[in-house]
């Protein structure tokens, strides 16, 4: 009889490394029938509902008793793919340092995380694309995100020390420009007042609504416009189309090159300093980082170029690494 104990996976971070953790739990308990593993969720559990092997196994890190009824009797494992060589040497993307983390197979291809929604999650979708159209009187929808989680608000300064999100003047730009075809769902916890700053047409910015109820949104809508966070990350598990920009993070770690659906905008290319997140606090990064993702209007044009293209017949606009920047 074995002695070997079950395990339990701590999952922590963002919604995002949740959504990149499913494919290897998958394989985990794929390879591992033995092993009735959980899973203890640090940074919330709506990305394991409804799966049909994990939804079961996944236990918040609040839930009552948890240590002494589920975590006592097995080992504790938390994996960290920032920690994986292949990660901070961009040789393999974040789902796959789980895969190395969790099932040690080295790098591998892996299938696509599973996000099931609800009927209810996807009407709800569907029923604001369907507002957003009557409202905007436009055929199309896209959903832009262009903060990401380090971004702050400052008495209406906003700002973003991580180097990852859009420069709030190149937002207020490209939705003028993007509101002309389209109708734009506004996927971030800071508001903007568009009205205030030229934009025409009107932009919805919902508030408070759960992640969940952005998967819905994000799946019935057209195209999704973002930058390194979590809904890059919702699209690709929805087989969705996206215009994906990153400046100080790699594509190659957060993103899907490979997705003939993402169409990637590299500001950062040649110009960042990798930020070992999770390993060390290097201020020399951040500060190199900083304004890494500020546009000019060629870059800005860029953007909205990618997003036509892939709306209309799904192709990636040809855009230079490490495009230069007009004085």
């Amino acid at each position: 009889m074995s002695n070997k104990r079950n395990t339990a996976f701590f999952i922590n971070g963002g919604a995002g490394r949740v959504i990149c953790s499913i494919p290897a739990l998958e394989l985990y308990h794929e390879e591992n029938p033995d092993d009735d593993f959980i899973i203890v969720c640090e940074g919330g559990m709506d990305f394991y509902k409804g799966h049909p092997i994990l939804h079961k196994k996944a236990y918040d890190v609040f839930h009552k008793n948890l240590f002494e009824d589920k975590l006592i009797d097995r080992e504790l494992k938390t994996p960290e793919p920032y920690r994986v060589w292949e990660y901070y040497n961009q040789k393999a993307s974040l789902g796959q340092c789980y895969d190395i983390e969790i099932n040690n197979k080295g790098v591998r291809e892996l299938p696509r995380p599973k996000l099931k929604l609800s009927q209810q999650e996807a009407m709800s979708g569907l029923k604001l694309i369907e507002e957003v159209k009557e409202k905007t009187k436009k055929k199309k929808v896209i959903v832009f995100q262009p903060f990401g989680r380090g971004t702050i608000n400052e008495n209406g300064m906003i700002g973003d020390p991580s180097g990852r999100s859009f420069d709030p003047e190149n937002v207020v730009n490209i939705v003028k420009k993007l509101s002309k075809d389209y109708g734009i769902i506004f996927m971030s916890e800071i508001a903007i007042e568009f009205n205030k700053h030229g934009v025409k047409e009107p932009v919805a910015i919902p508030q408070n609504i759960d992640l969940r109820f952005w998967c819905g949104i994000i799946q019935a809508a057209d195209h999704f416009l973002g930058c390194d966070s979590v809904g890059g990350h919702i699209v690709n598990a929805i087989d969705g189309s996206a215009t994906i920009v990153v400046g100080s993070t790699f594509k190659e770690n957060i993103s899907y090159p490979e997705n003939p659906k993402f169409d990637i905008l590299d500001m950062g290319e040649g110009a960042r300093v990798y930020s070992p997140i999770r390993i060390t606090m290097d201020e020399w990064s951040d500060r190199t980082n900083e304004g890494i993702m500020a546009m000019n209007e060629t870059i800005e044009d860029l953007v909205v170029k990618s997003v036509h293209s892939m709306i209309k017949d799904g192709k990636r606009v040809e855009i230079p690494e490490a495009p230069e920047q007009e004085e």
